[in-house]
């Protein structure tokens, strides 16, 4: 019996930390202020995932520095970084 590999893709988002706003723990990044793949404006995060990968500045960061929503990223401690420095989220999606 032949193996099915599962398709998966990935969908990635780009944005700088200069987009965000709030403090501290509270520190968020819309969805709608990245830009996607295409270099068009994202409307929104995708709903369902298998796991997405978080990179400031080029550097994939660790599980406990971001969670997501389909609107938003939120970043601890995202406000005490410089505001031209890089995001990227890439989601794997099947």
């Amino acid at each position: 019996m032949p193996l099915v590999t599962p398709f998966q893709n990935s969908l990635r988002f780009a944005a700088t930390i200069g987009e965000g706003t709030g403090t501290g723990a509270t520190f968020a990044i819309a969805a709608t202020a990245f830009t996607n793949d295409a270099g068009t404006a994202a409307t929104a995060f995708p709903a369902t995932f298998n796991y997405y990968n978080f990179y400031v500045n080029g550097i994939m960061q660790t599980a406990d520095t971001s969670s997501v929503t389909t609107t938003t990223i939120t970043i601890p401690g995202g406000d005490a970084l410089n505001g031209g420095t890089p995001v990227v989220v890439q989601f794997v999606v099947s």
